[in-house]
């Protein structure tokens, strides 16, 4: 069975759930590669490979938000439906489905659920100082 692209498996899954746009499955795909970076394998530690939890996930999520689009991060999101840590779980579970993302068994959607609040993490950091 040959592998389907990560570009064509996007496609597919935003033709049967279009909560997501495709914009935010590319971020998202963006985030891993970077999370990946930030928590590579040390020598001490070889066997954690390339897996990273949802919790390290979110915060590589949470980082390249800001580091991209600073105080425009929440209305970019928002643009391609991703409105609480809820939706990244819910597309990276969309993601691990198309066979795209891998899991273990110690994964799952709850991983995601409420982690932090977007408005605390992409709007607050950039209000004035009173």
């Amino acid at each position: 069975m040959e592998k389907i692209s990560y570009d064509d498996a996007v496609e597919e899954i935003a033709s049967r759930d279009d909560r997501f746009d495709v914009g935010g499955y590319v971020f998202l795909r963006e985030t891993l590669d970077y999370t990946i970076r930030m928590v590579r394998p040390t020598k001490k530690d070889p066997k954690s490979g390339g897996h990273v939890s949802g919790q390290q996930l979110l915060e590589g999520f949470r980082r390249c938000a800001v580091k991209n689009f600073g105080p425009m991060a929440i209305t970019v999101l928002d643009e391609w439906g991703i409105r609480s840590t809820d939706d990244v779980g819910d597309m990276v579970f969309n993601l691990i489905e198309a066979e795209v993302f891998g899991k273990t068994d110690n994964d799952s959607k709850q991983d995601f659920a409420s982690v932090y609040d977007f408005n605390e993490v992409f709007v607050t950091p950039f209000e004035p100082k009173a």
